[in-house]
């Protein structure tokens, strides 16, 4: 059964537009019912007339919380709005999103824009509409711009909720555009469909020259998703304000902390959705230095790796062997990664790369004809393969000095045929860090499996990956969401469903993973 969405007017005639497709309540009605268990949590839009403290529109943000609800706006964001001096510094935010405005008038010093759920009529101010909902989640709101003086541009002067009665009827179009985009729903009447289990929003870029799921492999998902009962959106950046409208998240798009993509997996989290990638496991996996601690401690064999720093780079070992490789901590494909044949070329490296990080890694530089890529999800090995470096370099992505990359073969391989020491290394290493994606790389030689790093958003591509076991792959993801979710619904009962045999077998609960709160997190973990 999908997320009931609920609009909550002062008044049945505040809302005058036609019938949306999701139930309108009354406050008092709202207010009245009585609280009981749900399978899902709903999604309540708060079309209160006005949202002062303790009336009725905070009453109703209130006990929608307290039931359990997905409000908007939230009781946090309505003490917002009559706080001055918080306001003040999201307004000095939205104050750079005004544009030049050459259109207008120099006679003209004011202007009032409505926005209705992010979205304005004037395509000059798009962005601005767009990130006043992102930092007020305020369904109407109406912004007061003025000229500066003496100086030129514009400034938010103030903002303020919008009563549904004072919209104008010439903006009739914009409201149910508006509304129609944010609750996801079309305002025509549609045949009859089953409801989806869950909402599934797939983080992605589609500029990303490097992305870990190419167009081809999100639409496979997107395929398997609908034959499980699953409806999944593809969603970007500009869709943060959305993100709550969904019931889990997928990121398919390059992790990093200081991107967009760990401010979608934070409020996923702090909204209680399932969310792969984590920011927990986006913390984790981004910053090389934090993984080799990590495993050391945990007594897994790595390549044998050094942290310095600007102070210890003239200190280093005696007896190191070249080549060695040098990392910057959060870099990601291959970039940032060198290795260096003697101590001179070393020194150059590292003085450059302590520039832009205040500790780098040297490792021992380990060559093997391929590196081991074990993908898994909820703790257990998903998939495997082969990922081979390009011919005549010694990494699998070769980047050119032109932007363009060169990218070695991979082969699929059966998890049955994976030595068991890769295997073992594989599922220990990523066990540490929780129990989300992953893609744990290792190399393989004589003295054994040495786990090289472990990444959350690992690739994953029609053709590629899912090259021996094909839709049961995505089938085993998708199921670990689904799983995830009716655990948080149902954490006062029983552990998440499956029991079978591990995701190995890519057949368990019928694409169902395994899945449990990782110890000592209090929070789901997954990975890159």
């Amino acid at each position: 059964m999908t997320s009931e969405h609920v609009i909550v007017v002062e008044r049945r005639s505040d809302f005058r537009w036609s019938d949306p497709g999701v139930r309108i309540v009354t406050a008092e009605a709202f207010i009245a019912e009585e609280p009981r268990p749900r399978a899902r949590a709903r999604k309540v839009t708060n079309l209160c007339r006005n949202y002062s403290y303790l009336g009725m529109g905070y009453y109703c943000s209130l006990l929608a919380e307290a039931r359990g609800d997905r409000v908007t706006p939230s009781v946090e964001t309505i003490v917002a709005l009559q706080r001055g001096k918080q306001q003040a510094a999201s307004l000095t935010v939205l104050d750079r999103l005004i544009g030049p405005l050459d259109s207008v008038p120099q006679s003209v010093s004011s202007l009032t824009l409505h926005v209705f759920f992010g979205l304005a009529e004037d395509a000059e101010l798009t962005a601005l509409a767009r990130k006043s909902f992102e930092l007020f989640r305020c369904p109407l709101l109406r912004l007061h711009l003025q000229r500066r003086e003496p100086s030129p541009g514009w400034h938010v002067a103030a903002l303020q909720s919008l009563d549904p009665r004072d919209v104008d009827a010439h903006r009739d179009g914009l409201f149910d555009e508006a509304l129609a985009h944010f609750t996801r729903r079309h305002w025509r009447p549609a045949a009859p469909v089953a409801a989806p289990r869950m909402d599934l929003a797939i983080l992605h870029d589609p500029n990303d020259p490097l992305p870990p799921s190419s167009r081809r492999t999100l639409q496979k998902i997107v395929d398997v998703g609908q034959d499980m009962g699953i409806a999944v959106e593809l969603i970007e950046k500009k869709d943060f304000s959305r993100l709550t409208q969904f019931d889990a998240l997928f990121i398919r798009e390059t992790t990093a902390v200081n991107h967009h993509t760990f401010q979608f997996a934070k409020k996923a989290a702090a909204e209680g959705m399932p969310v792969i990638d984590d920011p927990v496991s986006i913390l984790r996996c981004t910053n090389k230095a934090y993984l080799a601690e990590l495993l050391k401690g945990h007594g897994i064999a790595t390549p044998r790796t050094h942290l310095v720093s600007r102070r210890t780079l003239g200190d280093l070992p005696r007896g190191l062997a070249y080549p060695v490789v040098v990392k910057v901590p959060d870099g990601s494909f291959s970039r940032s990664v060198k290795k260096a044949e003697n101590a001179e070329a070393l020194h150059a490296i590292a003085r450059e790369m302590l520039r832009e990080s205040g500790i780098i890694l040297l490792q021992e530089f380990m060559y093997t004809d391929f590196d081991w890529r074990i993908g898994l999800v909820g703790g257990e090995p998903l998939f495997a393969a082969k990922y081979y470096m390009c011919e005549g370099h010694w990494q699998i992505l070769r980047h050119g000095e032109d932007g363009g990359y060169v990218e070695g073969r991979t082969q699929a391989v059966s998890l049955d045929a994976v030595p068991p020491p890769v295997l073992q290394a594989a599922t220990r290493a990523a066990r540490l860090v929780g129990n989300g994606f992953y893609g744990v790389d290792l190399k393989c030689n004589a003295a054994g499996a040495h786990v090289i790093e472990i990444n959350d958003n690992p690739n994953l591509d029609a053709g590629v990956e899912d090259a021996l076991v094909g839709d049961a792959l995505y089938r085993t993801l998708l199921g670990h969401l689904l799983a995830r979710m009716d655990w948080r619904l149902n954490r006062e009962g029983a552990a998440p469903p499956c029991s079978g045999p591990a995701p190995r077998h890519l057949a368990a609960c019928q694409g169902t993973a395994r899945w449990s709160e990782p110890a000592g997190t209090g929070a789901a973990v997954p990975a890159r």
